[in-house]
């Protein structure tokens, strides 16, 4: 994920410049969506690990070991235990989920280990041996500290030939068993490499994905309001954001519902969630049906919509920009936890796709919702008040993901994106808009857009990874809010001891003087610069 924002945050505004200077806008937006199509089902040919794909609801793990002169398969089914069984202890951390390879006595172990282990990608179940006899073979018994997602029932099958052993129980360290210890860590060095090949495989599908749809979005917003400014319409443009949440909204749950019902009869053996790319490169087609009448109009030179260089020259002259952008680039960063992770920490807690989709869904519905009041959220709080109240409202979100405890218990924080993303970034656009010199407000837009955020996001992915491999999603969570809460604190302290400048906005002026000049028609004369300045808001 790391690598996919960073290709989008600088691939992107690239194709975008050199489509529009060679005029090949249309020519973009078309061979984007039909790359995607085909990048899309590349996905789906890359080998998984797993290859049993049960569709009862049931989760199958089988460990085969053939070292020299030792044969066992230990092949496991369960079902997991209903959600409201489980106990609220944490879930596991990320790298417990990752597919065992198993030692000589057919469970996870470090070679040239056996004896009694634990069956760490086996949760709730432990190796014994059978008791009295001269050669033991591989039983499992249900431990009492299970963890979220214990299975509830399991059949076993365990064949193993007679290892000699001591009168404790221990192997006897005879060439046989050295030999099994070699086939261990013969073993251990073919699963590493097949993960290994199926990382490379995967990354390499997920760039050259990322490579031919990222400058899908920017190309076509950039066509759309040239288009809109070319019919004087571009009030219009406004309004988009609502069909985008709408379309985001059913995507997400029209998806989820699709893949419960369809990932299994279409594809018994392959990575699970291929509906996701079936899905996706339906929609793309459609979309590249739509794009032969996508309204793109030419460039006019005269008038560049995005100049990089103006803009980022802007942000280092001016330290209320600086802080915003560093506060955006915080904000892609703590996101980055949340889009990366969240749907992963509550699968551990049982919840299903379609909870998933509903949950994102909830969000931007409360975002539509909130939408009305904007104009007296920003005028009572204004921008820099709420700004503070986006990042307070994100650090209480993170916090409360961490300590998730059902598989619904995600739900009833979700409205609170409304302010923690529809909310702040409302402010942000403000605040950009206030500080933007004429001709300059789309591209300081597209940069904290797509560079600010999309730069943290990427970075946020990299160390978020890290972090939740290492000590769990719930630290990660925890220490996102953290560090939110620090930075909340230290943007109100220094924001309002930044140097401010007034700005006049030359389209108020103009609206007022029109209002001014049927005034004066019937007498009435008004100073229309004192008002337009006093009607400037405040931040």
């Amino acid at each position: 994920m790391g690598t996919k924002l960073l290709i989008a945050t600088f691939w992107a505004p690239f194709c975008a410049f050199l489509a529009k200077s060679y005029q090949k806008r249309r020519v973009l937006l078309i061979g984007s969506l039909l790359g995607s199509v085909g990048a899309s089902l590349l996905m789906v040919l890359v080998p998984p690990l797993d290859r049993d794909r049960p569709c009862n609801g049931s989760h199958s793990v089988t460990v085969t070991v053939l070292p020299p002169g030792v044969a066992l398969t230990v092949n496991v089914t369960s079902t997991p235990e209903p959600a409201s069984n489980r106990p609220a202890g944490g879930p596991r951390r990320p790298a417990q989920r990752s597919t065992g390879v198993a030692g000589a006595d057919g469970f996870r172990g470090r070679p040239g280990e056996s004896g009694r282990e634990s069956v760490s990608h086996l949760p709730g179940y432990s190796l014994g041996s059978v008791h009295g006899a001269r050669t033991t073979s591989g039983v499992l018994h249900p431990t009492s500290s299970g963890v979220a997602g214990t299975p509830g029932a399991a059949a076993f099958s365990v064949v193993s030939t007679a290892v000699p052993l001591h009168a404790g129980g221990t192997a006897l360290a005879s060439p046989a068993n050295q030999s099994a210890a070699k086939g261990n860590a013969q073993a251990l060095d073919l699963s590493l490499e097949g993960l290994r090949w199926t990382f490379l495989l995967s990354l390499g599908s997920l760039v050259f994905w990322e490579l031919l749809s990222a400058p899908l979005e920017q190309v076509a917003d950039d066509s759309l309001y040239e288009y809109l400014d070319f019919v004087d319409a571009t009030d219009r443009y406004r309004s988009l954001w609502l069909w985008r949440l709408l379309g985001t909204s059913a995507g997400v749950c029209g998806i989820a519902a699709l893949v419960g019902k369809l990932d299994c009869l279409l594809v018994t053996k392959g990575p699970r969630g291929v509906v996701h790319f079936y899905g996706y490169a339906l929609v793309s087609t459609v979309a590249l049906l739509v794009s032969t009448a996508f309204p793109v109009p030419l460039c006019r030179r005269r008038e560049p919509s995005y100049r990089t260089g103006k803009a980022l020259s802007l942000v280092g002259g001016d330290a209320r920009l600086i802080l915003l952008a560093l506060t955006v680039l915080l904000i892609g960063a703590a996101t980055s936890a949340v889009q990366n992770f969240l749907f992963w920490h509550m699968k551990d807690h049982g919840s299903s796709e379609l909870v998933m989709g509903f949950s994102v869904a909830l969000g931007l519905l409360g975002e539509i919702l909130l939408h009305p009041f904007k104009t007296p959220l920003l005028r009572k709080l204004s921008k820099v008040g709420t700004v503070g109240l986006g990042l307070g409202c994100l650090a209480g979100q993170l916090l409360y993901y961490s300590f998730l405890w059902s598989w619904w218990s995600v739900l009833p924080v979700q409205i609170f994106s409304a302010i923690s993303h529809g909310a702040l970034w409302w402010a942000v656009g403000a605040s950009i808009e206030d500080l933007a010199t004429p001709g300059t407000e789309r591209p300081l837009h597209a940069m904290f857009r797509g560079h600010f955020y999309g730069g943290g996001a990427s970075l946020g992915s990299f160390v978020g990874g890290f972090v939740g491999m290492r000590f769990g999603l719930a630290v990660l969570y925890q220490a996102c809010c953290v560090v939110l809460w620090l930075w909340l604190a230290l943007f109100l302290s220094i924001r309002p001891r930044l140097p401010r400048e007034r700005k006049i906005n030359y389209s108020k002026l103009l609206a007022v003087e029109a209002s001014d000049t049927s005034d004066s028609e019937q007498g009435t004369e008004r100073d229309w610069l004192v008002k337009a300045m006093r009607d400037e808001p405040s931040d």
